[in-house]
């Protein structure tokens, strides 16, 4: 998947700053993309010469004026033609704590499982904010109402896609932690016994 594609998902929010977008990047398509701001900036000039967005300047005082990108028809019909493709293939997993992990044995265990605790710190607090966002959405609806009646479902279903993954990253990490724990007492007790 390009990057643009991920902007694109993130304009049909409504107008939006290179600065508000890669700010809202974090809220809103985080869960499914990362982006630096450079990027993001690189990638709004190339999309707005090739029609898919347009910008407008916003005058401001005391800082530089501001530019508003809004995706373009073209760049609707981009989103529209991105959407009815088939995923050639699976996302391909390049996860350098896994590896890390496969190699606990022969390593720095002590590191290692320093990793794992913090991945699961990070995917706690990453859940936590998936959380608030989502209880801002629902603002005191159920799920099967505010699905019923918002006008746009897929930042929800991509956020439930973001919690899912966090949720798993936690449990996978507790895990881990918790089987090199009772690995390092049962090897201690055969070094003693």
């Amino acid at each position: 998947m390009a990057l643009r594609n991920a902007v694109m998902a993130a304009l049909l929010e409504g107008e939006a700053s290179g600065y508000d977008l890669a700010k809202g990047f974090e809220a809103s398509v985080a869960n499914f993309w990362m982006a630096t701001p450079q990027q993001i900036y690189r990638e709004l000039e190339r999309m707005e010469g090739e029609g898919l967005v347009r910008a407008r300047v916003v005058q401001q005082e005391r800082r530089p004026n501001k530019r508003l990108f809004s995706l373009t028809e073209a760049g609707l019909d981009a989103m529209r033609a991105y959407t009815a493709e088939v995923p050639s293939k699976p996302t391909a997993i390049r996860d350098e704590l896994l590896v890390k992990v496969q190699c606990v044995d022969i390593g720095d265990a002590e590191a290692v499982r320093a990793g794992v605790a913090e991945r699961v710190e990070r995917a706690g607090a990453k859940l936590a904010r998936y959380r608030r966002a989502q209880e801002r959405m629902l603002a005191g609806r159920t799920e099967e109402e505010y699905l019923a009646t918002v006008e746009r479902v897929g930042p929800y279903l991509t956020l439930l896609g973001g919690m899912t993954l966090e949720q798993g990253n936690i449990q996978w990490g507790e895990t881990v932690l918790r089987r090199l724990d009772q690995r390092a007492e049962a090897l201690g007790a055969r070094a003693r016994g």
